[in-house]
């Protein structure tokens, strides 16, 4: 069973994130918690609210046991870019304020 949680509009860069993002994947929940309270990056600290999120989902929604739950996948995509700045003759210039969605997958190994 797969469990998922997302975080929309999380104000990082996606580049960043995703360098975060592969370190958790593949792991036991227990030990990408242990990792995301251990490295001093942000990206660490908003993945952990995810994670966190995705691991109530499994407990309460699918009655999972924490200790045979997975990250099957961390993902960092994209956001909107919604920054504007007034230019000559009225037109507009972007601000590159870069936001992600974070994704997180957990499963038990089981259909």
């Amino acid at each position: 069973m797969e469990v998922r949680a997302i975080t929309k509009n999380v104000r990082i860069s996606p580049q960043k994130a995703g360098d975060f993002s592969h370190t958790i994947q593949g792991k036991k929940v227990m030990d990408a918690l242990a990792m995301t309270e251990l490295c001093p990056r942000k990206a660490a600290r908003l993945f952990a609210k995810t994670l966190k999120s995705a691991l109530a989902n499994a407990e309460n929604n699918c009655e999972l046991k924490r200790e045979n739950l997975i990250v099957k996948e961390a993902v960092a995509n994209p956001g909107p870019m919604r920054r504007f700045r007034p230019k000559a003759r009225g037109s507009a210039g972007r601000i590159r304020k870069r936001t992600s969605h974070f994704t997180v997958v957990l499963t038990d190994g089981k259909n």
